[in-house]
C-alpha cells in the first residue's frame, strides 16, 4: 500500500472508541482519521474526508447503526464493518447488517486479559485490511497477511494413507463475505446432498445464529457444531466460532471434534485445521471447496487435501468479496476446479450426488 488505511470508528461507550482507536492505530498500516459517538457525527466527519473504512456498533444515541447503515449504503457505499455484543438481539441485527450491506461482523474487544486483548487486535486489524481490499474498495491491491500459527499447533501433519471408500464429504471454508456464499452454496443443496462441514471466520454466538438463520431457508438440515456430531447426508455442521473443528472417523461413520487452542493463520476456527483433518480422515473421499476471503487459511490445508486425492474447487475472482483466501489455495493445489459461486453446488451434485 502506498498509504495507510483511513479508518472511521463510530461507537457511543468512550471506552470502546479509546479501545479500538488504539487498537487500529497500533498496526503501521491504519490509521483513525476520527473517533465519534453517534452517527450524526459520523457523517459530519464523512463530509470532511471520506474514510476507506467504517467501523459501526449498532446501538447508538439520536440514530442506531442500522439506519445509518442503509443511509450509507444508498448514499456512498463504504466498507462497514459492525462491532457488537455478544447478545442473541445484538447477532439479530448484525446479520441483519449483513444483508444491508456491511462486509463483516466483529465482537466487541474483551478487555480481561493481555491475551484477549492480542486476539481482538489481529482480528479486528486483518477485518480492516479485508474490508478495504473489498469489491467495493477496488483501489488497493491485497494486503500480504502474514499467519501466526500453521495448524501443527493443533494437530500433527502425518503421511497420506490409503482410506476405504465412504460417502463423500464436504469441508468448506470462507471468510470475508462468507455469508452470503455459504447462503448461495447451501439453498441449492438437496436433501441427499453429502454430508457437509464449515469453518466461517466468525465471532462466537454469531454462528449460532448464522446456522440457525440458514436452516430455516435451506432445504437441508444446518446446526452450529457440538461435540460428536455425525456428519451425514442431508446435513451441514458450522464450526463455532472461538473453537476449532476437526473432521473425525470411527469406522464407516465421520464426526466432528471440538477443540480449543491457538490462532492459526490468525484464526479459531481455521480452515486449515479442517481441511488437514479432512485429509488424514476422508482422504480422497473429500470434497474441499474454498470460498471468498482475504489471507490464506486454508490455503496449506487444500493443498494436503489434494496430497490425498481429495477433490478441491475454488471460488473465481469475479464472484468473490475478496479473491485472497482462493487464490493462495490454487498455489498449493494448482489443479482445483476454479468455478464462480453460483456454480459451485451444481457441480458438486454433478459429480459425487
Amino acid at each position: 500500500m502506498n498509504r495507510k488505511l483511513n479508518v472511521l470508528v463510530v461507537d457511543d461507550s468512550p471506552t470502546i472508541r479509546s479501545v479500538l482507536k488504539d487498537i487500529l492505530n497500533s498496526d503501521p498500516q491504519i490509521h483513525v482519521t476520527a473517533a465519534v459517538e453517534d452517527p450524526f457525527e459520523a457523517a459530519a466527519e464523512i463530509k470532511l474526508q471520506i474514510p476507506d473504512v467504517i467501523t459501526l456498533d449498532i446501538e447508538m444515541p439520536r440514530m442506531d447503526g442500522l439506519t445509518f447503515l442503509k443511509k450509507i449504503m444508498q448514499q456512498h457505499p463504504i466498507p462497514v464493518i459492525i462491532i457488537s455484543s455478544l447478545t442473541k438481539q445484538g447477532t439479530d441485527i448484525a446479520f441483519k447488517a449483513l444483508e444491508y450491506g456491511a462486509v463483516d461482523v466483529i465482537e466487541k474487544p474483551k478487555l480481561s486479559s493481555p491475551t484477549l486483548i492480542e486476539e481482538a487486535k489481529v482480528k479486528l486489524c486483518d477485518i480492516v485490511k479485508a474490508a478495504a481490499a473489498s469489491k467495493m474498495k477496488k483501489q488497493y491491491s491485497p494486503i500480504d497477511i502474514k499467519p501466526k500459527y500453521s495448524a501443527d499447533v493443533i494437530l500433527p501433519k502425518v503421511k497420506a494413507r490409503t482410506l476405504p471408500f465412504t460417502d463423500k464429504i464436504i469441508v468448506l471454508g470462507a471468510s470475508t463475505g462468507g455469508t452470503e456464499a455459504i447462503r448461495v452454496f447451501l439453498e441449492q443443496m438437496p436433501v441427499n446432498c453429502p454430508g457437509i462441514v464449515i469453518v466461517q471466520h466468525m465471532p462466537e454466538k454469531f454462528t449460532y445464529s448464522f446456522a440457525e438463520r440458514l436452516n430455516q431457508i435451506c432445504k437441508i438440515n444446518v446446526k452450529e457444531a457440538e461435540n460428536g456430531d455425525i456428519v451425514e447426508r442431508g446435513k451441514a455442521i458450522i464450526a463455532q466460532g472461538n473453537l476449532h473443528i476437526l473432521l473425525q472417523r470411527r469406522d464407516q461413520t465421520y464426526f466432528v471434534e471440538l477443540k480449543d487452542g491457538q490462532l492459526v493463520n490468525r484464526h479459531r476456527p481455521s480452515v486449515d485445521v479442517l481441511f488437514r483433518s479432512a485429509a488424514y480422515c476422508a482422504g480422497s473421499n473429500a470434497v474441499g471447496v474454498i470460498m471468498t476471503g482475504m489471507g490464506d487459511d486454508g490455503a496449506r490445508g487444500m493443498g494436503e487435501l489434494k496430497e490425498t486425492g481429495a477433490f478441491n474447487i475454488a471460488q473465481d475472482e469475479n464472484s468473490s468479496v475478496v479473491y485472497g483466501m482462493p487464490k493462495e489455495a490454487l498455489k498449493y493445489a494448482p489443479d482445483a476446479i476454479v468455478l464462480p459461486l453460483d456454480k459451485i453446488a451444481p457441480y458438486i451434485l454433478s459429480k459425487f450426488r
